[in-house]
C-alpha cells in the first residue's frame, strides 16, 4: 500500500441523464507528496472527477482508490480525504477556531487533542491573529485559507481543491499558493484551475482534461519541454565575431541569430574581450532540437569554448494548453 498512487482513477466515467457524458473512460494516478494541477476548460469534467474522488458523487462505472484504499471501503476512504469546494460557506457567526472545531465533529477519528490540532492548523494558515474573529468578517483570502484549514482538520493524506484561487486577488492567489506549496511532500495536493501561470509556479504535475478525456499527463517541466519552438538558447563564453558562422555549419542548423551585442566586459573592469558572453537563438530543422543541442556541446568543447547555456526554447503552459485541446493540435 505505501507505494500506490495517492490517487488511482481507473477507467472512471460519469453519464448523466440524457446521455451526457461529463467523464469517459478517465484513468489516472497522481504521485505521492505532489502537487497536481487538474486542468481543463470549463465543462471539461474537473469538478465532476473532484466530486467522486471526495465522494460527493458516485461514477457510472469504473474505480477509485486513494492510497490504495478503495472508495467502496466507507470510513477507512473518508479518513484519507481533505475537500474545500469552489466556494466555500460557513457560518458567519462562527470563529475561526469555532469552524474547525465543528468540523472536527465530522471526523470522528482525530483523536489527539483537539485544540492543539485546531491551533496547528490556524498557524499553518496564517490564522492565528484572526482566530477569535467571525468568519463573516473574513476577506475572500481569509475564507480560502480557512477552508483548507477545515480540509486538513482530520490529517489527510490527500488535499482535493476546487479551483481555490479562481475567486482571488493577487494577494490571495499568492498566500493559496504559497501554502499549497508548504504542503508539497507531506499531503497530495491535486486541485483544479484554469489560472495557467498558476500551475506553471507551483505544481510538479498536471493533467489535462477534454470533453471528459484525458489528453496529457505529465511531470510539468516533461510537458513543456515536449513542446518546443524548434529553437535553441545558446550562451558562449570566447570565439571570434564568427561564431554564429560556426555554428550555423551544425548540421540541422536552419539560422543562427544573435541576441544582441557582446557583454561589454570593460564596464567590469578586468575582464579581457575573450570572455565576453556571446547570447543567440538558434533555429533547427524540424525534429532536430536535440540533435543540434548535443552537437553545440561538442563543438563548444573541441573548439575551447564556455557554453554558459543551450536550451530548447519552450513554450509556456498556456499555448501548450491551447494547442491540446485543440482538436488539431490532439491529433498532432
Amino acid at each position: 500500500m505505501s507505494m500506490a498512487p495517492s490517487i488511482s482513477l481507473d477507467r472512471l466515467t460519469k453519464t448523466y441523464p440524457g446521455g451526457v457524458a461529463a467523464l469517459a473512460d478517465l484513468s489516472l494516478d497522481v504521485p505521492r507528496g505532489s502537487v497536481f494541477g487538474f486542468l481543463g476548460p470549463n465543462g471539461a469534467g474537473k469538478t465532476t472527477t473532484i466530486k467522486i474522488v471526495a465522494g460527493l458523487s458516485r461514477p457510472t462505472s469504473g474505480s477509485v482508490a486513494v492510497s490504495g484504499i478503495s472508495s467502496e471501503a466507507g470510513i477507512a476512504y473518508r479518513r484519507e480525504i481533505g475537500y474545500l469546494a469552489e466556494a466555500p460557506c460557513f457560518y458567519d457567526w462562527m470563529t475561526a477556531r469555532e469552524t474547525l472545531r465543528y468540523a472536527a465533529c465530522f471526523q470522528p477519528w482525530v483523536d489527539e487533542p483537539l485544540e492543539r490540532r485546531v491551533d496547528e492548523l490556524l498557524d499553518l494558515v496564517g490564522l492565528v491573529d484572526a482566530r477569535d474573529r467571525r468568519s463573516g468578517e473574513f476577506s475572500a483570502g481569509m475564507r480560502q485559507r480557512l477552508g483548507v484549514a477545515q480540509a486538513l482538520i482530520g490529517r489527510p493524506s490527500v488535499l482535493l481543491l476546487d479551483e481555490p484561487a479562481s475567486a482571488l486577488d493577487p494577494i490571495g492567489r499568492r498566500e493559496i499558493l504559497g501554502l499549497m506549496d508548504g504542503l508539497r511532500g507531506t499531503t497530495t495536493t491535486f486541485y483544479s484551475t484554469h489560472i495557467l501561470d498558476d500551475v506553471e509556479r507551483v505544481a510538479d504535475h498536471v493533467a489535462i482534461l477534454d470533453h471528459g478525456r484525458l489528453v496529457a499527463v505529465a511531470p510539468t517541466a516533461d510537458l513543456l519541454a515536449r513542446f518546443t519552438r524548434g529553437t535553441l538558447h545558446v550562451a558562449i563564453i570566447g570565439g571570434n565575431a564568427d561564431l554564429p558562422s560556426l555554428l550555423g555549419r551544425v548540421p540541422g542548423v536552419v539560422e543562427v541569430v544573435a541576441a544582441g551585442p557582446p557583454s561589454d566586459p570593460s564596464a567590469r573592469g578586468s575582464e579581457p574581450p575573450a570572455l565576453a558572453t556571446r547570447s543567440m537563438t538558434v533555429r533547427t530543422a524540424d525534429g532536430a532540437t536535440g540533435r543540434v543541442q548535443r552537437a553545440i556541446t561538442r563543438l563548444a568543447a573541441a573548439e575551447d569554448l564556455i557554453l554558459v547555456e543551450n536550451r530548447p526554447v519552450t513554450l509556456d503552459l498556456e499555448t501548450v494548453f491551447l494547442h491540446l485541446v485543440n482538436d488539431r493540435g490532439r491529433v498532432a
